[in-house]
């Protein structure tokens, strides 16, 4: 009975939780699926439909024009202009047609449309016209613009991603991000990971305060020291005479950013681990670099792989750094900030800014997939243990 109980009050929240999570991922997914779809699509298809049509085809409206006078041939009492407004189009078809802006669908494809005068109109759904009248055509009534309705079938092709990466300048940002994002992810890791030894496991005096410090420029604006850092690195690249604009820089600004709550994660889970290895290590002789490179390092490593993705996504994520730290020239310019330019001088083509975002998205997805089984045990097993 007790076990009973239990399930029935365990029942609902694991209920609740799950569809939370359910909803959480469908949320995420759609958006993702959307701009995976549109990135694929041909460029006339997306302006005309949402991405969820896709797959049915598309319709919109276009304006033709008609045979001119001298097409005309005679045919019994009447005088007939034909043809095909879908030629060199092939897989097309025409679900109806108008005479006016204000009425582009007003007959169906096959419909005789009278059109007064004498005139009337025939288009199939083939594209084959037949445009006659009860007497010869006079000089105005050729080249007549007609309003088609055109359904589509499904097109996918790899254009856009081929545009985006050769001739949008996109491929080389791409190397400029991964050049700025993996060293910039490595250097505060791997420094943090010694000050949280250090924070952990040595005594000194202001061990504390430091900690508190830390703490404390965890709450601290990035925006705020934009300006300071700047002024500093423009000072000392006038003192080396080197500009102060390059990848080393913007490496330094992004461990700069990234060290406090480095620090902060890695103490949590460092300073958790048994207190036993660290001193049976000790009494065997071990030295502290000793200790942190072989006992605690590895058995670290959760905590690094979870942090590791936070700083790769934020720094991959990055604009604000990138420009004010690395500058806007082609040959440095990040992926967010070419995505910027694009939104900019290519506000309308929604093929290239959605397969630029894809290809923006991949790289995250890729280290966020390889790494995420580690991403919860290594930010909670610090948060169960003292230290």
């Amino acid at each position: 009975m007790t076990l009973t109980r239990d399930f029935f009050k365990i029942g609902p929240a694991r209920l609740f939780v799950h569809a939370a999570v359910l909803l959480i991922v469908i949320i995420w997914l759609i958006p993702t699926l959307g701009i995976f779809v549109s990135a694929l699509r041909d460029k006339d298809q997306i302006v005309v439909s949402g991405w969820w049509t896709a797959f049915s085809g598309s319709s919109r409206t276009v304006a033709v024009r008609l045979g001119q006078v001298d097409q005309q041939k005679q045919d019994g009492a009447a005088y007939v202009i034909s043809g095909n407004v879908l030629e060199g189009q092939e897989g097309r078809s025409i679900n109806a047609f108008g005479t006016r802006v204000a009425q582009p669908s007003a007959y169906k494809a096959g419909e005789t449309a009278d059109l007064g005068d004498g005139l009337s109109l025939v288009v199939n759904e083939d594209g084959t016209y037949r445009y006659a009248k009860n007497a010869a055509f006079g000089p105005d009534d050729g080249g007549r613009r007609v309003y088609i309705s055109v359904a589509t079938p499904p097109e996918f092709t790899l254009q856009n991603y081929r545009t985006v990466l050769t001739g949008e300048g996109i491929g080389q940002s791409f190397i400029n991000s991964l050049t700025v994002t993996i060293p910039a992810t490595i250097i505060p890791i791997l420094i943090a990971a010694f000050a949280a030894y250090a924070l952990s496991w040595m005594e000194f005096p202001g061990r504390a305060l430091l900690i508190a410090l830390v703490v404390g420029l965890i709450v601290v604006p990035l925006q705020m020291s934009l300006i300071p850092l700047l002024r500093l690195y423009n000072q000392v690249g006038m003192l080396l005479d080197t500009p102060s604009k390059t990848y080393p820089g913007i490496w330094l600004a992004h461990t700069a950013f990234g060290m406090p709550l480095a620090i902060y994660l890695l103490r949590s889970y460092i300073a958790g681990l048994p207190r036993e290895i660290i001193e049976s290590a000790r009494v065997d002789g071990a030295s502290d670099f000793e200790i942190f490179t072989r006992i605690v390092l590895p058995l670290s490593f959760p905590a690094l792989a979870s942090f590791s993705i936070f700083q790769f996504l934020w720094v991959w994520n990055d604009l604000l750094v990138a420009m004010v730290f690395l500058g806007t020239d082609r040959e440095h310019l990040v992926l967010t900030g070419a995505l910027n330019a694009l939104l900019g001088s290519r506000g309308g083509n929604w093929e290239i800014l959605t397969a630029s975002a894809f290809i923006t998205i991949i790289v995250p997805l890729l280290v966020f997939f390889a790494l995420q089984r580690y991403l919860v045990r290594g930010l909670l097993s610090g948060s169960v243990k003292g230290g």
